[in-house]
């Protein structure tokens, strides 16, 4: 049974549904981001970053057990681990990663950057809006392009597919008109209709709050967020 410690966002979603993509029994604990949960001792044995997710398996690769935080590591181990949703040829197998590497590099960075400035800076800055909404459009262009020419990222649906779709749910608060990349659009929708992502899409659904009050704002975005814990 692999422990999950996560919340309701887009990276926490990512393994959420890579769990449920492989039929692996897991039991989830919530880490509850806005009240500073992430800043246990507990949890910063298993995620020193203080970010969510992280996992333990106790029947990690040499039959001990094993903690993981950073979802893109999260997902290659649970892919190795099952032999599911990462190709098993070098070819395509490196084609995944580096669509996992363009999420990880990219898309989750100056998406958040958009989302962060658009809905929950204390002020609008301008200069901060224009730049990350431009750039997630830009983003936006580079999957529209490639999805122009295969059904999924990697060809087939792998977990470079299971990390980006969660950030493109939230697209127009980053600025973005879905309308306007129509091959991401049909993506989306595809990846949408599955069963495990649908399942994947409830866990801790019911636990994330819609609105940020002061406290968790000072928690996500303030001084508590850089300090030494």
């Amino acid at each position: 049974m692999i422990d999950l410690y996560s919340w309701a966002t887009p990276n926490g979603q990512k393994v959420h549904i890579m769990l449920e993509e492989c039929s692996l029994p897991y039991r989830v604990h919530p880490i509850d981001i806005g009240a500073g949960d992430q800043f246990s001792p507990q949890f910063l044995q298993i995620s020193p970053n203080n970010k969510i997710p992280a996992i333990v398996d106790p029947d990690g690769p040499d039959g001990s057990a094993i903690s993981l935080f950073e979802s893109g590591a999260i997902l290659i181990y649970l892919a190795a681990k099952t032999g599911l949703l990462l190709p098993q040829a070098d070819r395509d197998r490196y084609v995944a990663l580096q669509w996992l590497m363009f999420q990880m590099g990219h898309i989750g960075p100056m998406l958040g950057q958009a989302h962060h400035f658009r809905q929950y800076a204390p002020e609008r800055i301008e200069y901060a809006v224009d730049r990350y909404t431009r750039e997630a459009a830009r983003l936006y262009g580079v999957m529209d392009r490639r999805l122009a020419h295969v059904e999924y990222f990697a060809g087939g649906y792998s977990i470079a597919d299971i990390a980006i779709y969660p950030w493109t749910r939230s697209h127009q608060n980053q600025g973005v008109d879905l309308t306007q990349y129509p091959n991401v659009q049909r993506w989306q929708r595809a990846i949408s209709a599955r069963a495990a992502v649908q399942r994947g899409l409830e866990v801790l659904k019911d636990r994330r709050k819609a609105l940020l009050d002061e406290r968790s704002r000072e928690v996500l975005f303030g001084a508590t967020q850089t300090a030494r814990h």
